[in-house]
């Protein structure tokens, strides 16, 4: 794909001890370039670079290696993602299955607000090569940890208030996952498919273990 080739302005030196600012901005450059064209390939040093105003070898001040944007971007989207589902769930009252339900929905909304993040985040754009890059399996092994967390956590209050039948939590919560990543990836490729009104409930509804 050919690289954004958008307007590039003159950007006002930082002063000292400012680092921390062009950092961010590096990387909602980076998020800017994705959700614009859904695409990894557009994310290179100089892209980047050309749209915050800066030369491409400042980046390696903050980033050493185009994968390390990357994960910076992943980062930032599952940050937002957790977010976006603790809101959801604070604002769902105290009941463990109104919780969760709102959890499960938030999610299946963020995918559907954020189609460029969320492919990079689920869908296998971004592979990156652990021997030739800076990103380490750690990195990619923890992404997603903060809300795999919260979805258990979930799902474990259902247990305990006895309206869900898990025994299992820590697979159950996976395969929840699953159904839901599945769901939200199925809507994004086939959007012409006629989904039952209720197909979330229904797929919640059975891997959650909800008692009825």
């Amino acid at each position: 794909m050919a690289e954004d080739t958008s307007a590039t302005h003159t950007r006002v030196r930082n002063r000292r001890g400012e680092g921390a600012r062009l950092r961010e901005e590096i990387v909602a450059a980076a998020v800017g370039l994705l959700e614009e064209t859904g695409d990894e390939g557009a994310i290179t040093l100089r892209s980047v670079a050309r749209r915050v105003g800066i030369a491409a070898p400042s980046i390696y001040r903050h980033f050493p290696d185009q994968p390390a944007i990357m994960l910076a971007v992943v980062r930032d989207a599952f940050t937002d993602l957790d977010e976006w589902l603790r809101t959801a769930v604070d604002a769902a009252g105290d009941e463990p299955r109104a919780r969760l339900m709102a959890l499960c929905h938030a999610y299946l909304e963020f995918a559907l607000a954020h189609p460029g993040r969320y492919r990079i985040m689920f869908g296998g754009l971004w592979n990156p090569d652990l021997n030739a890059s800076s990103v380490t399996e750690e990195d990619v092994a923890t992404l997603g940890d903060a809300s795999m967390r919260r979805l258990a956590e979930g799902l474990e209050g259902c247990v305990t208030a006895g309206v869900a039948t898990s025994t299992d939590l820590p697979a159950d919560a996976v395969a929840l996952w699953l159904g839901l990543h599945g769901l939200a990836h199925q809507r994004a490729v086939s959007p012409s498919f006629r989904w039952p009104p209720d197909i979330a409930e229904r797929v919640i509804t059975a891997l959650a273990h909800f008692t009825d």
